[in-house]
């Protein structure tokens, strides 16, 4: 007889609470506060009864846990959905209804009950990618089901701009990471040949990344403004003291440590007698470097550019506060308005971008490591 494990104990607390807690929130107007209903509200009771035994079931271990956990937070997921479409059939066209407590407590210990089911179950790298790929056609197909929620009418009534601050989102943390990885690998394989030059670049990367981002910001709107009214034409290329210019300066400065650092990591590690062996073969220094060492430091280098990307996606939120747009602009205008929907628009595909960019380079950096000393 399968018994719950160690973290199905820890996970079921959660999981309890949250189907004892409020499921959804019903707002008559998007500004009022929610009436709290509970799953056999929605539902009734022989429906939230079948659900607590999916729950269960998820929590038990031994093998099937990441089928069962699935299939369970899928369940979670698109009750949401239904549960909002039978409330908003009964309710004005002003209605608003939103995830409760329950439902993201719930969602939580499930996503956690999968994610160590995946873990211990260690999929390849391409059966990572797969699953990637299968989880947003699943989100996607469940979203369909959510367009009665709090989040996806904030989503229809900002669907043109949502779209405009994705791509400067995608554009600011993209473009950084790119010019990092174009300076800084560079840069690194200048501090790895030259111990004159490590020291002192690594000592002042580091103090950048001792600067807070908001102060980084607002330190870098004097010399950009400077720039786009002394230079000529540099304000018609988009430097300005405000905006992307100085929100993209800072994510490059920060992205520039990881970089560098990892790619003198990654050149030490070459090890001493395929150096040897391809001096041996009359490979100059040039060609040593390009043929043996950057490839063999691959790996290494792939994981500063993850790290890079990652805190980009991230970062790029707090540029919205300087006029960068993205993401952020959602963020703090429902910090601003008490918008718990309008936050949760701007941080959730934050989320998921920074998780996606995370599974695609693990899985191509376990793909380059294959078969290598």
């Amino acid at each position: 007889m399968r018994r719950p494990d160690r973290l199905g104990l820890v996970c079921a607390v959660p999981l309890i609470a949250g189907l004892l807690l409020p499921f959804a929130g019903l707002r008559p107007n998007r500004i009022a506060a929610p009436d709290a209903l509970h799953l056999p509200d929605i539902f009734g009771w022989p429906a939230a009864a079948l659900v607590g035994l999916v729950a269960v079931a998820a929590v038990l271990g031994g093998r099937g846990r990441a089928v069962r956990a699935g299939a369970a937070l899928t369940l979670w997921l698109a009750l949401m959905g239904l549960g909002a479409t039978r409330l908003s059939a009964e309710a004005s066209a002003l209605a608003r209804v939103s995830p409760g407590a329950g439902f993201w407590l719930g969602g939580l210990a499930l996503a956690l009950l999968l994610t160590d089911a995946l873990a211990r179950w260690r999929p390849t790298a391409v059966m990572r990618l797969g699953l990637l790929a299968a989880a947003v056609i699943l989100l996607g197909l469940i979203l369909t089901l959510w367009g009665d929620t709090s989040l996806l009418k904030e989503y229809a009534n900002r669907r043109t701009i949502f779209w405009t601050e994705a791509r400067r989102h995608m554009a600011l943390a993209g473009g950084s990471f790119v010019a990092a990885v174009a300076v800084g690998v560079p840069l690194g394989i200048l501090a790895q040949r030259g111990a004159r030059l490590r020291g002192p670049l690594l000592g002042a990367l580091t103090a950048v990344q001792t600067v807070p981002s908001i102060a980084l910001f607002g330190l870098l709107i004097l010399p950009l403004g400077w720039v786009a009214a002394t230079l000529p034409g540099a304000a018609a290329l988009g430097i300005s003291g405000i905006g992307m210019a100085p929100a993209f300066t800072a994510l490059f400065l920060y992205a520039l440590l990881p970089m560098v650092v990892n790619t003198v990591a990654g050149l030490d590690a070459v090890p001493p007698a395929v150096t040897e062996a391809a001096r041996g073969m009359g490979l100059t220094p040039a060609g040593r470097l390009a043929r043996i060492d950057l490839p063999l430091a691959l790996p290494v280098i792939l994981t500063g550019a993850r790290i890079v990307l990652v805190q980009n996606i991230g970062l790029a939120t707090v540029g919205a506060l300087i006029g960068a747009g993205g993401f952020g602009s959602f963020v703090f205008q429902g910090l601003g308005q008490t918008a718990a929907d309008l936050i949760l628009l701007g941080a959730l595909p934050t989320v998921a971008l920074a998780f996606a960019a995370q599974v695609v380079f693990d899985a191509l950096i376990e793909l380059m490591s294959k078969g290598r000393p």
